[in-house]
């Protein structure tokens, strides 16, 4: 719960996919309850699911694919990609109906403005209208 707003990112999606190191920064035999941890490292770019290093194309292996993956990691590996598609889908779905939402509120000030300038300043008036067209 801290770590996005100490990143000045409060307001955005955690990355959908991300690891981190966390280090204990207490000094030894601090009870567990008043240990601190800080996060020694983030990476956002490239972080791999271990259970798929088969079906990763290398050097040694330039033929690999999903097939590689042992069978009894399938069911797991299906499971992890499956949450990370459908929290994709949910992150993208939220950042289409935003930009829509920000369109049609762009659209209805323009309305607004070529009827009186100072109407499309009035952010009150439109969110009024905007969730009147909800309704």
């Amino acid at each position: 719960a801290k770590i996005m707003p100490a990143l000045v990112l409060a307001e955005e999606p955690i990355p959908l996919w991300w690891t981190s190191d966390f280090i204990n920064a207490s000094p030894p035999g601090t009870p567990e309850k008043d240990e601190k941890w800080i996060v020694g490292e983030f990476n956002c770019s490239c972080v791999g699911i271990s259970k798929c290093l088969a079906a990763c194309i290398t050097d040694d292996a330039p033929n690999a694919c999903f097939s590689d993956i042992a069978k009894k990691d399938v069911v797991e590996v299906r499971k992890i990609g499956s949450l990370v598609g459908r929290k994709a889908l949910t992150i993208l779905d939220k950042a289409q109906r935003a930009a829509k939402a920000s369109d049609a509120m762009d659209s209805l000030k323009l309305i607004l403005k070529s009827a009186d300038p100072k109407l499309a300043e009035d952010e009150t008036l439109a969110k009024k209208l905007m969730e009147w067209k909800r309704s």
